[in-house]
Order: structure tokens, then sequence, then C-alpha cells
């Protein structure tokens, strides 16, 4: 054993006081070396001695948000000062009574550190040693958190519960009641039945709400179980008493347990959990339940450490059911029984609480000191749906950190905010929970991890942090880096790696293939079960692994005197030794008991070395992200490089963001499952979907300044029906990633490891389009600078161009299809067309109205619609612009062969005799049906890879395609390979990366304008009225924004035509060609000399931006606004864009020489005129 005093002296730096310190423990077995005397000297000398008050004052400054410690012995936490010389105080003075004056010093201090390192070498970060982003502006918070030293501190001055129920007029009389009817069952002895009643009406705090709500007969059954369970308490080995009574009724319920104060009961009947799930979590305005709950005041009879802990659940009755989500009056949105019951102080707490829960996203936390007393009340707030389980999960924190409740209670709102107010008082002093801090420093740590308990209430490690081998963090951390683990761990083998180095990963054909044995790969190995088996053998490696990831990523705002006790992180980052990368390889391989087991522990040493920045300790958000550096990836499996990745969790959703240039753009789309197994494989495929979906969108933005991005949100399997609540804490949790903490003790500083400024650009996507308005205004409250150009898609009023009203979409599909018309000399009039997605939809409505062929076939939501002479166009026209399906299709518009088939129909007989069984496999497979009745096809909607290359030889006969000309509207509808093979039986085909681009063009001007203008100018000229009329400008832009779409798509349909027939490959080969030949050469373009040339980056800058915005507001305005690396995209898409097109994919070396030549050419005679 390494020898360590016990204690050491030394002198204050005034030289007239000595302090003795405690050293902390035994180095090789952390266990104390000294006894628990002194122990209880220190914490009664700052414990009982010093009024809360006092100690109070000198934790003011403590805003840090801390990892707490493992358990070990209080000495060893904190190095506290003690006078050398304490008298022994009379017995009355150590009574802490209040009405005796004790001497006290003006203050305490701590002893100033040693210059030295400590024992591990490991120095904590200061605030000015963190890598953060400069020059960005500080942003309103969208949560709240009472900060300690920010404020007055707040001392309520109440007596009794802060609720005043109505006197029971009739409790005598009942209680005669029900001393009768238990004397007439027999059950209790005559002597007790009066005793037995009074300790059950007087001594468990049960309050005349109770007794006015349950019948005598109740009452009587509940005394009889608790006396039973007395009884019963007497055949037991153990002899303890054990009480579980419950009743559950229509509109409340009763529990009452046995409970030791702080403690948490992880077996039983865990009525916490209960209450969680059956009345908090689901509570909504129209229906939800209120609960109280206390502890008695006496211990049980025999059981010194035993109390009951009774619950009261009561269904809400609200004075006004329906406010609006923003009243915030409690007289207009409160519970009657509340309005009732709860005191005058009571209300002004909450009235306070509900100003600020209604202003914010996340949770509002307050705490209140009780005057008299070290009682502590804690009240929360949250919406209604977006913390679920965190009743009972909020037993486990304050548990954990040695605090007991006397009293809770969980009150609901009309407007949709719950409310739960926890009164907190620490366990009485034991040696045995000397381990904890006292409640003055607890009380803080605990409100700073209750945001972190917001974000994940019942994490997968649960137990651990229950039961106290794991802190809160440890186990949010495990649950973290389980969701990372299942989907990063290699596990698709050598074979995979071996198959792919045999095939060109740039063969589009190839990477298909490779995406589908990996997709079928990822089932058949680790499954998420059998990952969170192995973390939970590990809870010491899990230990050691997180105190490296606190040991980057956690900041001491203030230094070594963050706080008057050194913080709970701080202790840990000195008592506990600090492993590095090479230490915790080592203690991986040695802990471990096999192959399957290293491999997923060792994730967690990737994600720690992988994330660059995160709001895990920042004190208030909504969910986690992590910012991550994507190179981890395996080259085998993403050939393709990443930019840029964050992952989100939150127990509602797990989320990926991804990006594959600094600047990208691409929609956020939310999944979801119909059932636990379709929930398994989207869980599976998140990643791989979110990477192709990005990446695909990279390949179409090759007109663009923007790279391709995309976000992937994954509702969890019991959240189906938290679209909006995933969303927006989505949205949130990656910008304080990108925003600058600036709000001590809201969002304090983070450690940045990538250490440069990011912009992301996003657009509405699946199950989003309705939510695009609120982050884009909760982008403007946060007081992002660039809150304008966040979000595409959204309203004309806050200056967003809708790509379904103006038909941005269409308009480049429309351009394809002319294109084949105009070199095949085609009669649109005589063309037959059969389009899937219909008239409901955006691409499918506008397709109809911007069309002039003849319709012969429509499929949608609703089922196939078919007229082999020609639908009737008035009719669709009608639908299109009302929006809505073909079952609305007048069918006595129909002509004698026509029909329509719904997916709900069945036994349906076609004109032709065919008999159609089932109306839904019928639309599924319509546009597989071979017949030669259609010569052009236009998908534009349906499922990805609804035609793949074990389907497409059913619309190919004799091998010639039924179908001749199909322009891909939707995304991904025909794989790549069934398109080679659709080219290779003479179908002209353009793919969607070319064909349906219209959209990401429009966003990005969009984006442009929003960069450009100020906010007045922005205002003035790009949003829409509050009367619908547009100002001048927007309109005239957005037609110069239509105009744009469809001469890039003309560009590249004629380039990709033109280098088919020189070379013959696939017209869907080409398409992905040249947008790679496009990319690469614009990536190559910005890193050149070229945007060094000021008179060349200006013609090139008048050329591709909108001849409008210059007009409007000049090329300097717009060089000075918009971000440098914003501009230097748009110089190099711009260029490369313009040279592929015309001179192709593979040109000659002295192409891009006379391109530039002509460029500079045009430069010079546009100067000769200015030198004459």
């Amino acid at each position: 054993m390494v020898p360590v005093p016990d204690r050491q002296r030394s002198t204050s730096e005034d030289g007239h006081a000595q302090v003795e310190r405690f050293k902390p423990f035994d180095v090789s077995t952390n266990h104390s070396v000294y006894d628990y005397k002194p122990i209880f000297s220190a914490t009664r000398l700052i414990s009982d001695i010093l009024p809360s008050q006092d100690i109070q004052r000198h934790l003011k400054n403590s805003c840090a948000f801390c990892p707490p410690l493992k358990a070990i012995p209080l000495a060893s936490l904190y190095d506290l000062p003690r006078v050398p010389t304490v008298p022994t105080m009379p017995e009355t003075l150590q009574n802490k009574t209040p009405a005796v004056e004790l001497p006290r010093r003006e203050s305490i201090t701590t002893v100033a550190p040693q210059d030295n390192p400590s024992q591990n070498g490991v120095h904590n970060k200061l605030l000015e040693q963190v890598i953060r982003t400069p020059g960005r502006e500080p942003s309103p918070q969208p949560t709240h958190l009472s900060v300690p030293g920010t404020s007055q501190q707040k001392v309520l001055q109440e007596e009794g519960t802060g609720y005043d129920a109505p006197k029971f007029e009739g409790k005598e009389l009942q209680m005669e009641q029900v001393m009768d009817q238990i004397e007439e069952k027999g059950f209790i002895p005559p002597e007790f039945v009066e005793s037995e009643t009074h300790w059950f009406y007087n001594e468990l705090g049960i309050d005349d709400m109770y007794f006015q709500t349950e019948a005598p007969e109740a009452i009587v059954n509940h005394i009889l179980s608790l006396y039973a369970a007395k009884v019963a308490a007497y055949a037991r080995d153990d002899g303890r008493l054990e009480i579980r009574l419950d009743k559950e009724a229509v509109d409340h319920a009763v529990y009452i347990d046995t409970s030791k104060p702080g403690v948490s009961v992880v077996d039983g009947p865990r009525y916490e959990q209960r209450i969680d799930e059956k009345y908090v979590d689901g509570s909504t305005s129209n229906n939800s339940y209120r609960v109280e709950t206390f502890r008695s005041a006496s211990h049980l009879p025999g059981e010194k450490d035993q109390q009951l802990r009774c619950y009261f659940v009561y269904k809400c009755y609200f004075t006004n059911p329906n406010p609006s989500l923003e009243e915030t009056n409690l007289d207009m949105i409160g519970e009657k029984r509340f309005l009732q019951k709860a005191t005058k102080n009571t209300k002004e707490i909450y009235q306070q609480i509900m100003n600020n829960a209604v202003a914010r996203t996340g949770p509002v936390i307050e705490m209140f000191e009780i005057e008299g007393s070290r009682e502590k009340r804690l009240v929360i707030a949250y919406r209604q749906g977006s913390a679920m389980g965190l009743f009972s999960a909020l037993s486990d924190l304050y548990h954990y950190y040695g605090l007991t409740s006397s009293r809770k209670y969980v009150e609901q709102f009309s407007n949709g905010v719950t409310v739960m107010s926890i009164y907190l008082r620490p366990l009485p002093q034991t040696t045995a929970n000397m381990k904890h801090p006292p409640i003055e420093a607890s009380i803080h740590q605990i409100m700073k991890e209750v945001s972190l308990l917001y974000c994940i209430p019942q994490n997968k490690f649960q137990a651990h942090f229950a039961s106290g081998r794991l802190s809160l963090q440890e186990t949010i951390y495990s649950h973290c880096v389980w969701v990372f683990v299942g989907h990063f761990l290699n596990r698709l083998g050598s074979e995979y790696a071996s198959l792919s180095s045999l095939l060109d990963p740039n063969n589009s054909v190839h990477a298909e293939m490779l995406s589908k044995i990996k997709r079928r790969l990822r089932t058949e190995t680790f499954t998420s079960d059998y990952i969170l088996e192995i973390i939970n053998k590990y809870p010491d490696l899990v230990r050691s692994l997180y105190l490296a990831f606190a040991n980057t990523h956690y900041v001491q705002t203030r230094g070594e005197q963050d706080d008057f006790l050194p913080t709970l992180s701080y202790l840990r980052l000195k008592v506990d030794k600090v492993l590095n990368d090479a230490e915790l390889t080592s203690l991986i391989s040695k802990s471990v008991a096999n192959e399957h087991d290293e491999m997923v522990m060792t994730a967690f040493r990737v994600f720690n070395a992988g994330v660059l920045k995160t709001n895990f300790y920042t004190p208030t958000k909504v969910a986690l992200s992590f910012r991550l550096n994507p190179n981890f990836l395996p080259d085998v499996e993403y050939p393709q490089p990443l930019f840029g990745m964050f992952l989100v969790i939150s127990s509602e959703f797990r989320g990926f963001h991804l990006r594959f240039r600094d600047i990208a753009r691409g929609g956020i789309r939310i999944v979801k499952s119909r059932n636990r197994e379709a929930y398994s494989i989207n869980a599976r495929s998140l990643f791989d979907e979110n990477y192709n979906l990005a990446n695909t969108q990279q390949r179409k933005n090759k007109d663009i300044p923007e790279g391709g991005s995309k976000g992937v949100i994954l509702l969890d399997v019991h959240h189906q029906d938290k679209v909006r609540v995933a969303f927006e804490k989505y949205i949130d949790s990656i910008m304080d990633l990108l925003l600058p903490p600036t709000s001590p003790g809201i969002k304090d500083p983070i450690v940045d490891l990538h250490g440069q400024e990011e912009i992301l650009f996003m657009g509405p996507d699946e199950n989003t389009a309705d939510l695009v308005n609120w982050a884009t205004e909760h982008a403007r409250k946060r007081g992002a600078p660039w809150w304008k150009s966040f979000f595409t898609g959204k309203s004309p009023k806050l200056g967003g161009i809708p790509h379904d009203e103006y038909g941005m979409t269409t308009l480049s599909v429309r351009e394809y299809v002319l294109g084949i018309y105009r070199k095949l000399n085609l009669n649109p009039d005589s063309v037959r067309k059969l389009q899937t997605g219909g008239p409901d939809g955006d691409l499918g409505s506008n397709e109809i109205l911007l069309g002039n062929e003849k319709y012969t076939a429509i499929v949608d939501g609703a089922g196939v619609l078919v007229d082999p002479l020609g639908l009737n166009r008035e009719e669709l026209v009608r639908l299109a612009k009302k929006r809505v399906m073909i079952s609305e299709f007048d069918t006595s518009k129909l002509s004698s062969e026509g029909y329509r088939v719904l997916i709900d129909e069945t036994n349906i007989t076609l004109p032709t005799g065919e008999v159609i069984n089932n109306g839904m496999i019928f639309r599924n497979t319509f546009h597989l049906r071979g017949e030669k009745q259609f010569d052009l096809f236009v998908p534009c909607g349906g499922r990805p890879e609804s035609i793949d290359l074990s389907t497409v030889n059913k619309i190919i006969v004799d091998g010639k395609s039924t179908i001749p000309y199909i322009v891909e509207g939707a995304n991904l509808f025909v794989t790549q390979d069934a398109k080679l093979r659709l080219e290779k039986a003479g179908c002209i085909i353009y793919k969607d990366a070319s064909a349906n681009k219209g959209g990401v063009t429009s966003s990005s001007l969009e984006v442009l304008a929003s960069l450009s203008f100020d906010d007045k100018g922005f205002v003035e000229n790009m949003c829409i009225r509050d009367d619908g009329t547009a100002p001048p400008f927007y309109d005239a832009y957005v037609k110069e924004v239509q105009e744009t779409i469809k001469r890039n798509a003309s560009l590249e349909f004629e380039a990709i035509w033109r280098e088919h027939q020189h070379t013959g490959i696939a017209r869907s080969t080409l398409s992905d060609t040249l947008s790679i030949a496009i990319t690469k050469l614009d990536e190559e373009l910005q890193n050149t000399d070229l945007w060094k040339n000021t008179e060349l980056r200006k013609f090139v800058l008048a050329d591709a931006l909108p001849a409008l915005l210059i007009e409007k507001i000049g090329m300097e305005t717009i060089i000075e606004r918009v971000p440098t690396n914003y501009l230097r995209a748009i110089f190099g898409s711009y260029l490369a864009s313009r040279f592929v097109y015309e001179f192709g994919s593979n040109p000659s070396q002295f192409a891009f020489f006379d391109f530039m030549s002509k460029r500079m050419a045009s430069i010079k005679q546009q100067q000769t005129p200015l030198t004459k």
C-alpha cells in the first residue's frame, strides 16, 4: 500500500491561520486511511453549525454542470479546511437550537491549490483554454434554469405543504363509520381498532381531499390491508414489515407502499413507474391526472428505517379545457382542485414558472429555499409528452445524492404544461451516507442533471443508476454509446471487404449491389439486445471510459475556485486516474471475456475519439447532440467520405445529420415504424439510408453551391405520435452546437475540437413539411444570424418560395420530357402517359397542370384510374387544383373502356373481363403489367425500388421495353441495375438525380436571397404581406428562379443526350458520371488560385448570381454579406457545371484552357470600353 499521510498542515495566504486538510485515500486500494471521527467533525462544522444561508453564500457562483462520482468517502470527495483546534461544544449547542447565537468566522475559504499537478497528471480545462469559434453573436436560450448567483436567493416563507385542502366537515363522523365497519369485520382486535384508525387518519400526512373522495368502505379496506401487512411481517423470516396497497378507479387511484428514505426500489410494485406510464406520460388537455404523494412523518412500528409513502392520483377537471397553448393565466388553465387547494404563495410560484415554460422549448427548473429549514423545493415545468418517465426517474436522481422527498405534486394545466413540485431534505446523518455532499451543494447538481434526465428519463442502464453502481451521467453516456455501437460496429466481415475490392465503387450498379449485400449482412449480426447485454457486464469499464470522455469535454467554467466545495466532476478527475487511449485499450483487453465483448467495448474508445463537440455538459438541453468526426467510417463500406456528422439522441428518437461538404443542403425527414419489427429494420438501416440519401443529394446538387446533406429522424417504437416533439428537440439540440453559448449556467461554453464555425442549410422532407416554419422562427428566437437561410420550404410570409405552389420540381422534370419530344419530333397530344403519384401530391398535381399529353392511367394512394382513350383533362385539372386523390374522380367521365379500382375494393371486373381480386395488390403492381399501352411513364410518387432487377423483366417483352420513355420524377423509384436493363431493352430513361433537381435549385436561390438581404430588406422584399400580397421583387425573383431551373435542366439534358450519342454509354450512367465530374472539378476549382483573381471572381459571380439580386442589392454588398465559403462554392459550382455541360465528363487536356480563355477574353472586352 502506498503510504499517504492522513492530514497535512498548511498556512493560509495571510500567514495567520493554519488549517488541516484531509488527504483523499489510499491510491492502491481506493479506501480511506483514517477513521471517520474527524469526518463527522468537519461535516458537522459545515452542515450543522453554519446555517444553510452561510453555506449557500459560498455556493452562489456554482453553475458548472459536473459529472458525479462513484460512492467514495466524504473526506475523499472534499478537501475541507478546518480549524486545528475545534473546542468540544456543549451538548446544547450540538443540537442546533436556532435561538443560540454561535460565534462564526466571516467566511470559510479553501486552501489555495498547489501548482504541481495531481497524482494522475490531469489538469482540468479552464474556460479560457476552450477552443471556440470567435465572433459569433449571443443568442436567447430555448430552455430556462434558475442559476445560483444570477438572481436573488429565493426563499419561501410558508408553513405547511403549500396546499390548503378544504376542510372535510364530515371527517369525524366518517371515522366513526369506519371504526364501526372495522369492528363488524372482526379482523382487527377491538382494542386496536381505534388506534389503527387514528394512525391512518392522522399520522400518514393524508389530507382531507382523500377522505372526502373515498367511501368509508374503501378506507376500511385500506386500513385492513395495512394491518394485514403488519401481521404478515411476523411470518417473514427477516421480520420486515412490507405494505403494498393499490386501488385504481375510473377517475382516481391510491397507492400506499413501505419506503426507505433515500433508497430507490428496483423490485416490487414500482408504483411511481406505474403512475408515469398510466397517468402522467400520456397526459393531454382532454385526459390528464394530477398526483399528490406524501411520506409519513413517523417510522413504521418496529421499523426504524421504514416509512409509508402514499400516492393519490386524481383525474383533472379544468376551468377552461381548451385555451390557447400560449395562455399563462392560472385561473384560465388551472385544474379545479389545484385552484381550490393551492395557497397564494404556491400560485405565485406556479405563475412565474408558467410564464417561463410557455416561452421555452425545454424544461424550466427552479429551486426555492424553505425559510427556517434546510428543505428545498424543486419545481420543474415542461410540455406534456416531452419527457416520458420523468416523475419516477427524478426519485432515482435525488436518491443518488442522499436526499429524500417529504411530499411531491404533479399538476397538469390545460395549455399542455406539466409542473412537478418536490420538497427535498437530507437524510439523517449516518456513517453510511457520509459519502453524500450537503444538500446545499447537491441541490444545484441535481438541478443541472434534471435537464440530462429530461433528455432521456429512462435510459437502457437505469438499473445501474437506481442501484447507485453508476452515476446518471455514466448511464446516459452508456446509453448514447449503445446507440452508436448499434450503428457503427464493423460487423460485415472480411468476405464483404474481399467482394467490395473486386467491384468498382464508382460503378453505380456495383455500388447498389454492395448496398443490398450490406443491408442483408446487417440483419444477421449483432442485435441491439446483444450489445446491451455485453455493456451491462462491464460497469467498471464504462466508468473508466466515461472518465476519459468527461476529461475531454467537461469544462469547469470558473477554474479551480469554481465552488465553495469542489465540484464532483473536478474531484472525479482528481481522484480517479484518467487513462489515455493506450491504457484504455490494455484495460479493455484484460477485462473482457471474448472477442465480441472486446469489439463492443472498443467502440466506446472510437466514440470518445470521434466526438468533436457535444451539449452533454450544457446545463439546459432538450436532447443530446454530438458532432462527430466521420473519419472512423470504413472506406470499404462508405467510399465517399463525409465532411460532417451529427448524432442526436433523445427518449423519443434517434437521428443523424450527414453532409458531404462544409456548405451543404438537404431535407430533414422523419421515419415512422408500423410495429416493433419494422422499427428494428428501420434502426438497422438508419445510417445507411441517411448516407445514401445525402449522397444522392450530392449528385443532384451539381448545379448549385451547396453540396449534399440529409437528416433522418427515427421515432422510437413507443413514440410514433411524437413527430413534432422529435423534430423540435432534434433542431434545438443541433443548434446548441452551432451557436455560441453565452448565458452562464444556461448555455455554458463547450469544448469545440472542430474549431470552425458551421452553418447548416436544411429543408422539408417526409413528415416535416409543416414544421419548417417553427424551425425558422426558433432560429430567429435563439439569435442565429443565419435564421433566414436555415430552412427552405418555409411559408412565403417568412420569405419562403413554395415548391408546390410554383411547380419548381416539376419544371425540371418537364424539361426532360419536352427534350425527348424535341429530339424525337413527338406530338405530345398523341403520347399515352402513365403517372404514379396522383393529383393530391406536389409533383403529381403540377405534372398534370403543366402536361399536355393524353393521360391513360394514374396510380396514387387511393388506387388505379385508367382510360385507354384518354382521361378527361378537365376533371384531372379539377382534382389537381383541389389536391385530392383519384377516389374523387367523376367516373361518369370515363369512356366505356375506362375503369377505377380503389385499394379497398375486391372482386372487381374490368371492361376487358379481367377480375381484380384485391385492389391493394392491383395498385402496387399496376406499373409492372407489361402491356404496351403507354408511351411515356413519369413516376411522381411511389416507394423506392418499385422497379428493381427482379421485377423489371415484367415490362420487357421479347427483349423490348414496353414503355419507350421514362423520366424519373420520384426519388429512387427505379434501381440503377433496372435502369440499365431497361436502356439495354431500348428505353430512353432519365434518372431522378438529373430530372427532379428543380426543387434544390429553387431552395438554393432562396438561401442566396436570405443571405444577401439584411433583415429589414428581407422582410420588405421576400416576405408575403399579411394581406396575402407579394412584394414586386418577390414575384419577379420567383420568375427568375423558374427560368434558372429550366435553363439548368436543359443544359444537363443536352449534355447527357450528346454524350450518349457520341459514346453509347447508358444515360443513367452518364448522369452519375457528369455529377461526379462536376463535383470533383468544383472542389478542385475552389482550392486553386483562380478564386484569388478578383476580376475573374467578380465576372463569374456576375454570371452565376441572379441579375435581379445584383440589381437590387449590388455586387459589393452581396460579397460583403454572403459568407466567403458560400461565395467560393458558387464560384466553383458555376464554372464546373458550365465546363462539364459544354465539354463532357472526359474532356481533352486543353478543353479547360480553351474554356477559361473565352471567359478571360470576355473580361477584357468588358474592360476595353472603359480604357478608351
